[in-house]
């Protein structure tokens, strides 16, 4: 059990290190907050399931494991759609990557106000 839990843990790392490389790396923001998503999907969801596996079979406590799994679907579910909606106000308040796009879906989908 201790094996399988320090396994979930280290991918956790593992992503989590991919995201900061990424981070750095990637030319604007728009791309910068998708390995910001990384981070924090992918590398809290390991610690997560990690945490729910020792409460399962270390602690033999039923009551956190529900708590864990239900906080480790909120976290799935949540995290991508802020991403998306933090990205969308920022090419709706005019910040655009540094490259020419190919594709401009953000673009094609906002109504001026007027």
């Amino acid at each position: 059990m201790r094996i399988v839990v320090d396994i979930l843990i280290v991918i956790s790392i593992f992503f989590a290190f991919a995201g900061v490389v990424g981070m750095l790396r990637m030319p604007d923001s728009f791309t910068r907050m998708q390995s910001s998503t990384n981070i924090a999907t992918m590398g809290v969801l390991g610690v997560i399931i990690g945490g729910a596996v020792y409460a399962a079979f270390g602690l033999h406590e039923p009551e956190m494991v529900v708590k864990l799994l239900v906080l480790g679907v909120f976290y799935i579910i949540t995290n991508p759609i802020s991403g998306h909606a933090i990205c969308r106000g920022a090419y709706k308040h005019g910040v655009r990557p540094k490259k020419e796009m190919k594709c401009d879906k953000y673009g094609e989908d906002m109504v001026e106000d007027k």
